[in-house]
């Protein structure tokens, strides 16, 4: 008798065990989906959302392009600023026009790489949020500018490093 308990009673533990795997499954399915929509941002860009400009019309959204050279405009002792930003190719042209009241990042300049968050007004302007400019970091490195290394025992180098001190 003990030999057909002994079936029934792993038959009984195996179903526990898929059941709690199955449960643990869906509940880390669930936490996983509910966190990445609320912490999911994504950005457009420039001829994107000039491309569907009537569907994004007073949505919030981050738009993505280059600042064009020469259009920053603050208003005399505010904070107020008026810009354009374009996208570049590979991207089709676009041009946007964007407003923002705050301090910019330092990196905030013509020509900059900037991902700018805020509403599109019904005159297809970008309307940024407070604190709504990212302006990437340039690059300090060129392949193109940069120098061949020299190796460190020459004595070019220890020439270099004596004129600094």
């Amino acid at each position: 008798m003990t030999s057909m308990a002994a079936p029934s009673a792993s038959r009984a533990t195996g179903l526990k065990i898929l059941a709690s795997v199955g449960l643990v499954t869906l509940v880390s399915a669930f936490v996983l989906k509910s966190s990445m929509k609320a912490g999911a941002e994504y950005y457009k860009h420039v001829d994107e959302v000039m491309g569907n400009i009537d569907s994004l019309r007073g949505k919030r959204l981050q738009v993505h392009g280059n600042v064009v050279d020469g259009s920053i405009e603050q208003a005399k002792g505010t904070l107020l600023y008026r810009f354009k930003i374009e996208s570049r190719p590979p991207r089709a042209p676009a041009v946007i026009t964007a407003t923002y009241n705050g301090l910019v990042p330092d990196t905030f300049k013509s020509g900059a790489e900037v991902v700018a968050k805020g509403t599109l007004t019904p005159d297809n302007q970008l309307a940024v949020v407070p604190d709504g400019i990212m302006a990437k970091c340039p690059s300090k490195y060129d392949a193109d500018k940069q120098k061949p290394a020299t190796p460190a025992g020459s004595t070019a180098a220890a020439a270099n490093v004596a004129e600094k001190l």
